[in-house]
């Protein structure tokens, strides 16, 4: 069926949604959105939850408090989903597909939970389900895995993807301070919710994970869980550590080959060569490192978040559905690779950084060193500081299988002259991390 015009339809009327409204209604970018989609686009409606509240950039004749009346809207080409959350977001899209409407989204969550399926049901009705904003804001990473690099076997896929734990612990790194002072000025600043869980424990940039490993090597979307650790055990005297060592401290987001059909995909805190291009990406900068056979490494760098970054993938995606619409065709989902087998987290070999407080006594580093040999973990090189009765002592291992560095961890901690563990932080080195 020939279209005139592409009827686009948004629920959330945000910092994200606001800007994307400002970005379609821009006089001076009109031919230019005209030429990118292919013909022109309608905007019929922005479903909020409080129409009375003042919007600066969405005029009042767009609102509507009726999110499904807008979904089932009769003629609707396109729906933009940026609500977030999984209920009711996932209804309205589900419905949206099911009528063979196109759907946008940036819901991470949403896509790491159940995007194989929706994309399934995207395809089974001739629409489309785009979702570049759901992985480094502004920064086109899902486009380039989808399209320039389609024929590529990628290795690995490493990044700073969450720009909540890249401001805290570039402000450790280069101010000196502690993860408490720099969360709070993390959330002075808006980088950082009141509840700040969902990036300082690693659950947004495992989400993101998940979603960067569908696209790069073809494993599922479907909620599966994978290895998460936080920055909140990570203190000053670790970032101090990795600075004098030649190291700077990142949440990495890791999806990687093991062997010919294993996959690894995790997040952690990990120490990063200072020479390596992921270790000077500060402050609330994402960025995403591609290893790949044929190509070489490649990085993407950009804003991770913010309304006007982020919309403008969100149009991104959008003018990719139109110009579809136009054309009378979709995009086909990525196939699953089934023959992928997710490997352990404990099974990865690696360097690890281990720092622990002791009692200050006669034979304790004899007792550590022994607790380390007990576990088949060998020590590369140690530094010990003094505090008071108190010792500080830390550790970086050969490469030890992360199974046996958790259990000299747990054997450290019951020894009695051990006060404190401190952190246990894997290394890039040699290329692996």
């Amino acid at each position: 069926m020939n279209k005139s015009v592409i009827r686009v339809g948004i629920i959330g009327a945000g910092n994200v949604g606001g800007a994307l409204v400002a970005l379609l209604r821009d006089p001076t970018r009109r031919e230019a959105l005209l030429d990118a989609a292919t013909g022109p686009i309608e905007l019929v409606g922005v479903a909020v939850r409080d129409v009375a509240k003042r919007r600066k950039d969405v005029p009042n004749d767009l609102l509507t408090s009726d999110a499904a009346g807008l979904v089932g809207l009769d003629g609707l080409d396109i729906l933009v989903e940026l609500a977030g959350g999984l209920k009711p977001a996932r209804g309205y899209i589900e419905t949206a597909l099911r009528h063979g409407v196109s759907v946008v989204t940036a819901n991470k969550a949403l896509m790491a939970e159940c995007g194989t399926e929706l994309a399934q049901l995207a395809h089974q009705n001739g629409a489309d389900l785009f979702y570049e904003a759901a992985v480094g804001g502004g920064v086109p990473i899902l486009r380039a895995l989808r399209t320039s690099l389609a024929g590529e076997r990628i290795d690995r896929v490493m990044g700073i993807v969450n720009g909540t734990t890249n401001f805290i612990l570039s402000k450790m790194t280069s101010e000196g301070s502690d993860y408490a002072s720099a969360l709070k000025e993390a959330q002075a600043l808006g980088y950082a919710e009141a509840d700040p869980s969902a990036d300082v424990e690693g659950y947004d940039a495992a989400a993101k994970v998940q979603i960067l490993s569908s696209l790069a090597f073809g494993t599922a979307l479907q909620g599966e869980e994978i290895f998460r650790q936080g920055i909140n055990g990570v203190r000053s005297v670790d970032v101090d550590f990795a600075h004098r060592s030649g190291y700077v401290i990142k949440l990495l987001g890791i999806a990687e080959r093991v062997g010919e059909s294993g996959i690894s995909r995790r997040a952690h805190p990990a120490m990063i060569p200072v020479d390596h291009p992921l270790a000077s990406v500060n402050g609330a900068m994402n960025a995403v490192f591609v290893e790949g056979v044929r190509s070489g490494p490649l990085m993407w760098l950009g804003q991770g978040a913010g309304g006007e970054p982020t919309a403008t993938a969100v149009l991104g995606d959008l003018l990719d559905a139109a110009r579809n619409r136009f054309s009378g065709r979709h995009d086909v989902p990525f196939t699953v690779d089934t023959s992928l087998q997710s490997v352990p987290y404990g099974e990865l070999e690696s360097v690890f950084y281990i720092s622990i407080d002791v009692l200050d006594r006669p034979g304790v580093l004899a007792a550590v060193a022994g607790i380390f040999g007990d576990n088949g973990v060998s020590i590369q090189s140690m530094e010990q500081s003094g505090f008071g009765d108190e010792a500080r002592l830390a550790f970086l291992t050969h490469m030890a299988v992360a199974d046996r560095a958790n259990a000299t961890v747990k054997a450290l901690a019951q020894h009695p002259s051990v006060d404190r563990i401190g952190a246990c932080i894997r290394v890039i080195d040699g290329g692996r991390a």
